[in-house]
């Protein structure tokens, strides 16, 4: 029996390398200073939901909501195996908190269902590097009404329209079994995640939103009329979606969101307090292999109060 997957994906900053300009004044990230990477456990979501689809045969979905620059992990998704890609991108939907993202994730997984054909599982990575909540995956499934299970590291069984799933609980594991549809949240252990393929590369790098072909315009033809550039991206959107590389480009209200229950106004977190880092070192110390070096650090870290 196929099955319909899909996959929420995010474009994340790589919080492994992070810099002295990754901090503003304010307090606040300065998600530019980083290199942006496709969140790691979301791609041990994609896979779950390849090796599902290889297995019993089915549809594999993936949706992300950020800023056009994020269609960058859909090319990537497309280049793993996914049949399709969404992307939701809308100022409106800035400054989204986890309630808010949530609703309006759910809001765009209904769409794909009443566009693609209903779906079966809704599959996340278990939380993203940038926030480490793991909440949007849980809200998701409370406001889409469908049984979740979380921290999946591997699916036992599926019979019809039902699921069996082993799921790590820290210390053990646990066997959960529900009905489907159902939302699984994925754990970085669960499986290996492929690489892209070569030929996919080859196929989709000229993938592109709607988005994207705009700036692409406005760059290739920077004296041209407003509407002397809207004929050439109508021309270039039917050349993509005649090649089937036309990335599916929604908004909020493409999705039928609430407003209020988008970015800040949907938002009811409260930041109270700030602590801005100031990072003043400049330059490196080496410090030798040996027990004298090791001393040494310690010294400096602990003694000197390095460390605060």
């Amino acid at each position: 029996m196929p099955y319909h997957s899909v996959v929420c994906v995010k474009q994340v900053p790589d919080t492994a390398n992070i810099t002295a300009e990754a901090m503003r004044e304010d307090g606040t990230v300065n998600r530019t200073a980083l290199p942006a990477i496709f969140n790691p456990e979301d791609l041990s979501a994609l896979e779950a939901a390849l090796e599902l689809r290889e297995r019993y045969g089915g549809t594999v979905t993936v949706l992300t909501m950020g800023p056009p620059k994020a269609a960058d992990i859909l090319r990537d998704c497309l280049y793993r195996g996914a049949d399709r890609a969404v992307m939701l991108t809308d100022r409106r939907a800035a400054a989204s908190d986890t309630l808010a993202t949530s609703y309006i994730l759910s809001q765009a997984i209904r769409t794909i269902g009443e566009t693609y054909g209903a779906f079966d599982f809704v599959f996340c990575g278990r939380q993203a590097i940038d926030g480490d909540t793991a909440q949007v995956g849980p809200q998701c499934a409370e406001k889409l009404q469908i049984p979740q299970i979380t921290y999946m590291e591997e699916l036992v069984r599926l019979t019809d329209r039902t699921v069996v799933v082993r799921r790590n609980v820290g210390n053990g594991w646990e066997i959960v079994e529900t009905t489907l549809p159902a939302l699984i949240t994925v754990i970085d252990t669960a499986n290996q995640p492929r690489p892209p393929a070569v030929r996919k590369v080859m196929l989709y790098k000229r993938a592109r939103i709607q988005d994207e072909v705009v700036a692409q315009v406005r760059q290739q033809l920077p004296d041209a009329s407003p509407e002397e550039r809207q004929t050439e991206v109508e021309r270039q959107l039917e050349v993509l979606r005649g090649r089937d590389l036309l990335i599916e480009q929604w908004n909020l209200d493409d999705i039928g969101a609430d407003l209020d229950r988008c970015g800040l106004s949907g938002s009811p977190t409260k930041v109270y307090r700030v602590q801005s880092i100031v990072l003043t070192k400049s330059g490196y110390k080496e410090i030798p292999p040996t027990e004298a070096g090791v001393r040494e650090l310690i010294q400096e870290l602990v003694v000197d109060r390095t460390l605060g």
